[in-house]
């Protein structure tokens, strides 16, 4: 049987645009940040998903993270690194919650964080733009998830960690395979470290918000959250906000 989930669809991505100027750059290039400093985001014609996917072909598919290939960047299906992301539920919470007040359970998807939605994403667009070597700043979470993506397909991954990491991370994020160094100082010191040694072309900076996809998988927790609905979004929804990837990608999803 063929995994419909993982076959080659139309790709509908248009372009890069500059997330304060809206300046245009070229689509399967590699990027970082725009010329003024500014994340970039991916732009899709969505006239054209319309017309090519219907409400009906989308509920026929398996219902995992790649079910939405349409409106995400990677084209060509040989170049995802899945570790098997699942469409997480939602689950009822009305004696903490109140009536009517629900939980994405985010903790189903592979490394046990909603970090690997972003992960899986720029992951795989660095293995389609021929990224070999990356370099991430993290206290934890992010850094497992991005190890094991990179490991799967090959990318050397360098993670740098402040030194009050808990333990447990530091370890979790060796035991998938990537370089893990602890960092005499806080996050910000492990960035410009980060920074630095992409400047002299020692890595690519896989910071948050520093490329442009992380948003493109953290946007698909909006897209499933929809779907899981009925098509008719909550009232309200909260979003730990962190470093802001997933906040903008629910943005863009919702």
């Amino acid at each position: 049987m063929q995994d419909n989930s993982r076959a080659d669809r139309p790709s509908f991505v248009t372009r890069l645009e500059c997330s304060m100027t809206g300046e245009h750059y070229a689509a399967d290039q590699l990027h970082q940040l725009s010329r003024v400093g500014r994340p970039l985001l991916v732009r899709y014609d969505l006239e054209g998903v319309a017309q090519a996917l219907t409400r009906e072909a989308l509920e026929a598919r398996p219902t995992d993270l790649w079910r939405w290939r349409e409106l995400l960047p990677v084209r060509r299906a040989e170049n995802i690194v899945s570790l098997g992301e699942i469409e997480t539920p939602l689950i009822a919470i009305p004696k903490s919650g109140g009536p009517g007040a629900i939980v994405k359970d985010e903790g189903r998807l592979p490394t046990g964080s909603f970090k690997a939605r972003g992960l899986v994403m720029a992951v795989s667009m660095a293995r389609e733009l021929g990224v070999t070597r990356i370099a991430m700043p993290t206290n934890g979470n992010a850094g497992a998830a991005l190890a094991a993506y990179a490991a799967r397909c090959g990318i050397e991954t360098v993670i740098l960690c402040p030194e009050e990491t808990p333990e447990v991370n530091v370890r979790e994020i060796a035991a998938q395979g990537a370089r893990v160094y602890r960092v005499n100082g806080q996050i910000d010191e492990c960035s410009a470290i980060v920074g630095r040694g992409a400047t002299e072309g020692r890595w690519f900076d896989f910071s948050t918000l520093k490329e442009p996809y992380r948003i493109e998988g953290k946007k698909t927790m909006g897209l499933e959250l929809a779907a899981q609905c009925g098509w008719e979004l909550p009232d309200a929804i909260f979003y730990p906000t962190g470093g802001g990837t997933g906040l903008i990608g629910m943005w863009k999803g919702v």
